[in-house]
């Protein structure tokens, strides 16, 4: 699915990467973790294209990203569902548009697809949500209201970027659970985060891989987690 190979990463004179060769097979379910500044949200968006490498190689699909332009990169994006860490909504749109977002963008029909954007939103457990506006939303809402997004396209990858960052631990497990339901459905799942403990429960429900970002490369974490 998605391919890194030797990528390096360098910002502002400094390198933030080095090295890093990682391959996220279909159906494959990862945790990159690692200290705050080490990387994790450039290395996500190296995958999907947000970012270019300094050095190495990102195919995406079997193919170097490199070689796309615009429209080639925005269809490439449409199966890679991405849940930032800031969830980036449109506050003055209802909750239901803000998740139908990534439908309008593509051209679809938004009214054709209304019992399925209808039923996505009763799975994440906001059925009864949809005409709030996202600042009347709890931070669990929230985050839901992202992955919803992220999922409403049917991508074959899903990119979460600290999901569960600013929820406590029910609504963590909550998160983990849909997750972990994606990967299940055949998704590949990769998740950036520093919660060793959500890494634990997460690997009690799925074949979970850790990865850490140590000293600016990629490392197999250990079994100790």
């Amino acid at each position: 699915m998605i391919e890194l190979d030797n990528v390096g990463y360098s910002y502002g004179g400094g390198e933030l990467l080095r090295e890093v060769t990682v391959r996220l097979a279909p159906g494959s379910f990862h945790f990159l973790t690692g200290p705050s500044g080490s990387g994790k949200t450039t290395l996500i968006r190296l995958c999907y294209g947000a970012l270019q490498p300094s050095s190495g190689q990102v195919r995406v699909f079997d193919t170097d990203l490199r070689g796309l332009d615009r429209d080639q990169m925005a269809l490439m994006r449409r199966r890679i569902g991405v849940v930032h860490q800031d969830c980036r909504f449109l506050d003055h749109l209802p909750v239901a548009d803000n998740i139908a977002l990534p439908l309008i963008v593509s051209g679809r029909d938004v009214a054709a697809e209304a019992g399925n954007l209808a039923e996505l939103m009763k799975w994440v457990g906001l059925g009864a949500r949809a005409d709030a506006l996202p600042p009347e939303l709890s931070g669990g809402e929230r985050q839901r209201a992202a992955l919803a997004r992220a999922v409403i396209m049917s991508p074959d990858v899903i990119l979460a970027d600290e999901p569960t960052g600013n929820v406590d631990w029910e609504m963590s497990q909550r998160l983990l659970r849909l997750l972990v339901e994606l990967n299940r459905m055949g998704k590949t799942v990769l998740i950036a985060s520093h919660d060793l403990g959500l890494i634990r429960a997460a690997k009690s429900q799925v074949q979970a891989r850790v990865l850490r970002i140590s000293d600016r490369r990629l490392q197999l974490a250990g079994a100790d987690l």
